[in-house]
């Protein structure tokens, strides 16, 4: 039995354990940089999800083009994902930051020029090139910096990035009403340009290094990528002989990809994976959650716009309580997974926001009337929040050791392709409802129940998680 003197001086060692202050400065500065990096990804998918119609109408583009302006920006980002450790080994974490940095820099102010969609399209996917390798390289970071402290500045961390949904919406309703669409992205240069600074004055200078570049699958990256690309292109013509040839073409590449990732020892993706019964779920439900959140926020605001008549400005801050029902629920997710499990939690997750979406299509029409359907958004954005965590968690969990890094490449790839897959189908579901009812708003109602399903698919997932 420990005395009173020893129970105070173990107090005081566990309370100098938690004090952030207490960290190394040297800590601090890099965490920040990649803090900074992962941020500036995230913002710039909601700001621009939230603000398609604003952006179809300065273009004078339909919602099947102008949502390319998301789904090309997150293909990149999940393309080139598997680049990053390659890309570390060539060049070093503080060189490789500083690039993806200008790269982003640079993007940002070419997409705030952009003269029409196509353009604009095509610098989103150069932004989502150089913004694609900003989270992977937080995780590395703070893994190589952080040492034995890795858990408590992860989740520190964390607990910032996860900030980006509930800001992106805000930020982006701000700009609506103060400036022109431009500065949706001109509003990274000055962000940017502070990041290229910390990242050259706050990152170590590495030495040279001793081991070689890992192999890199370019035969199996030069596959998925076209064949998603096109598979998504194909659906946005399925009603032109165009359309039928770029699926045929995206069915090739994509059955070539597997048949080369089951021949390959280091492919792309580890598709033995997929045999893992946790693994295997928790995929299909990352794949669907990405999807719901993106197709989220694309939909809602469309909804909100065209259906009820509200302006632009406002429906970023109708969508506040997305990113607050996240942050909420990531802040419980470490006590509600221990005492109730990850299929538990995940599932009744899912659930929450299915019925929040229900209740958010079922609510009265009326403009007036802002605090309810706030209300249901809270409870799908704390819905949301309370699957990705469990979900990955039970995948990591239950495989062994030496898998991780190819099962965390794979979930990260597959993850990141629900959201343009998704946004895609659900903005092609919606674009012919239009066109069969082209004076209604009709469609745009009923497209929210397509939420509804991808949270209820999310669900049935997730109960296969232990």
């Amino acid at each position: 039995m420990r005395t009173s003197a020893q129970i105070e001086q173990a107090g005081r060692i566990e309370k100098a354990r938690l004090a952030p202050a207490d960290l190394p400065p040297n800590i601090w500065k890099v965490v920040s940089v990649a803090i900074l990096g992962a941020f500036l990804a995230l913002l710039n998918t909601t700001v621009v999800s939230v603000s398609l119609s604003s952006l179809a109408k300065e273009f004078g583009s339909t919602l099947e083009q102008i949502q390319w302006a998301t789904s090309a920006y997150l293909l990149a980002i999940a393309m080139v994902l598997p680049l990053t450790g390659w890309l570390v080994q060539r060049m070093g974490i503080r060189r490789l930051y500083v690039f993806c940095f200008v790269a982003f820099l640079l993007t940002s102010l070419l997409c705030g020029f952009a003269e029409s969609t196509r353009w604009l399209v095509l610098f989103r996917v150069l932004q989502g090139l150089s913004a694609g390798m900003l989270a992977p390289l937080a995780q590395l970071t703070m893994a190589r910096s952080a040492g034995k402290q890795l858990a408590r500045v992860s989740g520190y961390a964390a607990a910032t990035i996860v900030l980006a949904p509930l800001l992106g919406p805000l930020v982006a309703s701000a700009i609506l009403a103060q400036a022109s669409w431009h500065w949706l992205f001109w509003m990274n240069v000055p962000i940017t340009f502070v990041a290229i600074l910390m990242a050259w004055y706050f990152l170590p200078v590495e030495g040279k290094r001793i081991s070689p570049a890992p192999m890199l699958d370019w035969r199996g990256m030069t596959l998925i990528a076209p064949g998603i690309a096109l598979a998504l292109a194909g659906l946005e013509q399925l009603h032109a002989v165009m359309g039928i040839l770029m699926l045929v073409a995206a069915a090739a590449l994509l059955t070539t990809f597997v048949w080369h990732c089951r021949r390959t020892e280091n492919s792309l993706l580890d598709l033995a994976l997929f045999s893992h019964p946790v693994f295997c779920a928790a995929a299909c439900t990352q794949f669907m959650l990405n999807g719901a959140i993106i197709a989220t926020q694309v939909l809602v605001p469309l909804y909100l716009v065209h259906a009820t008549g509200r302006s632009p400005a406002d429906v970023g801050w109708m969508l506040a309580p997305l990113g607050m029902g996240m942050l909420g629920a990531f802040i419980c997710m470490g006590s509600l997974t221990d005492r109730l499990g990850y299929r538990v939690v995940a599932v009744c997750g899912a659930l929450l926001a299915s019925a929040g979406m229900c209740l958010f299509i079922l609510l009265p029409d009326i403009p007036s009337l802002t605090t309810l359907p706030m209300l249901a958004l809270l409870m799908v954005g704390a819905g949301q929040g309370a699957i990705g965590v469990p979900s990955t968690t039970a995948a990591y969990t239950a495989l062994e050791k030496k898998r991780l890094p190819m099962a965390a490449t794979t979930l990260n790839v597959v993850q990141r392709l629900g959201g343009p897959v998704m946004a895609t189908v659900c903005a092609q579901l919606l674009a012919w409802r239009l066109a069969l009812e082209p004076q209604s708003t009709g469609p745009y109602l009923h497209s929210l129940w397509m939420l509804v399903l991808l949270h209820a698919l999310c669900a049935l997932s997730a109960f296969r998680l232990k």
